[in-house]
């Protein structure tokens, strides 16, 4: 197994799955890198993504980055569970956003996904709550 490229980040154990619940987020939200370059990191291509039932194809995950890069002066992940088995992934986790406001939004993830055979993700149903 060859070490990830700056253009891939393979999911091949469940450190790099929690790697990849944490770094994805602060890469989107503050990173340097365009979006689409960091989701062709961990996304191969023809990637689905459901949230909340809610398909969300490339471009659109692209456009909810854009305010989020504006609005968000932090991010904080706390990842309660994360498996990896084969090629299918699950973890719940916990996401907190500090607004620029000041106000603090925390959501809940429960997400589910399948891997591509180079490691990086085909597939995320997810399910959302959001947690005071």
């Amino acid at each position: 197994m060859s070490a990830p490229t700056p253009d891939r980040n393979p999911l091949r154990t469940e450190a790099d799955l929690i790697d990849f619940l944490i770094r994805y987020p602060e890469q989107m939200a503050f990173g340097d890198d365009e979006p689409g370059h960091v989701m062709d990191r961990w996304f191969a291509p023809g990637f689905t993504f459901r949230n909340d039932g809610l398909p969300l194809e490339r471009q659109r995950l692209i456009d909810h980055v854009r305010p989020a890069r504006r609005n968000a002066s932090t991010l904080h992940v706390d990842v309660h569970e994360a498996l990896l088995s084969g090629d299918r992934i699950s973890a719940r986790y916990t996401l907190a956003a500090t607004m620029r406001t000041g106000a603090t939004i925390s959501t809940e993830v429960y997400l589910f996904g399948r891997l591509a055979d180079d490691g990086r993700i085909s597939a995320i149903d997810q399910c959302t709550r959001t947690v005071s």
